[in-house]
């Protein structure tokens, strides 16, 4: 967390110190900024002043001014995955190629979290597997689904690395969106959905022991299994549609004739 600007200090002081909350991860894409008044104490500085550095962020696209008076950080992975979820949507074969770049990441961050992490990021990892345990309970998988993103997202904030947060923040975004694929027809097979529970508690466990190798060879073996998995399911359907279409469902040809 970056130190509050001193008394006195002007606009530009005031936008470097919230630009460096919104680089640092802190405030988050779209997140909502307290009323003027409240960040105005809380930053020591006049109204007056801190409109102006406002301003300044908002002149950059960091900040968005709403009607009524509100300001959200702006959504900064959007420039980025935005056109990528038309060109990526509609390939299959782009979700082994987001599921191989996911194998390199998703082991290098958790490696780096264990490394890392503070007792701040490692109270929110026991947070975001508290959640997941309950969701587990229920028979609708769709909020252990959810539960999966803001696990992985915790592990990026976790990295202390800024790159890598950003980025994978905004392709947390598109999988949360179903962009490379459906995370509830994944976890909707129990004996699949068991197993991510439990390479998902393999990652936390080692992370929060400080463990670096095992975290990053959890993480590199669960995401290995997802995308065995995904195959799995995906040529199962195929197979499905071709014997569907066996049966008549798609047939052009006339019966009888060739």
């Amino acid at each position: 967390m970056t130190t509050p600007p001193r008394p006195g200090r002007t606009a530009a002081t005031v936008a470097r110190h919230i630009e460096d909350l919104i680089r640092e991860g802190s405030l988050r894409p779209g997140e909502k900024l307290l009323p003027e008044r409240e960040v105005a104490e809380r930053l020591a500085v006049s109204r007056p002043t801190l409109r102006e550095g406002i301003g300044l962020l908002e002149s950059k696209g960091l900040l968005i001014g709403e009607p009524g008076g509100a300001t959200r950080v702006a959504p900064l992975g959007a420039a980025m995955t935005d056109p990528l979820v038309t060109l990526l949507a509609e390939r299959v074969e782009t979700t082994y190629d987001y599921l191989e770049f996911r194998e390199i990441i998703e082991g290098s961050a958790a490696r780096l979290a264990a490394e890392r992490a503070t007792e701040v990021d490692l109270d929110t990892l026991r947070r975001c597997l508290d959640r997941m345990t309950e969701a587990h309970g229920k028979a609708d998988p769709t909020d252990e689904a959810a539960a999966d993103v803001e696990l992985h997202v915790a592990i990026y904030e976790a990295t202390h690395n800024v790159v890598l947060l950003h980025i994978m923040r905004a392709l947390a975004q598109m999988l949360r969106a179903n962009v490379f694929y459906s995370r509830e027809k994944l976890y909707s097979r129990p004996e699949v959905r068991d197993l991510l529970f439990a390479q998902h508690r393999a990652i936390h466990d080692a992370i929060l022991a400080r463990d670096a190798a095992g975290a990053q060879h959890a993480a590199e073996r669960h995401i290995g299994f997802t995308h065995a998995a995904l195959k799995q399911i995906r040529d199962a359907e195929a197979r499905l549609e071709t014997s569907l279409r066996r049966i008549g469902s798609g047939r052009i040809g006339a019966e009888g004739e060739g």
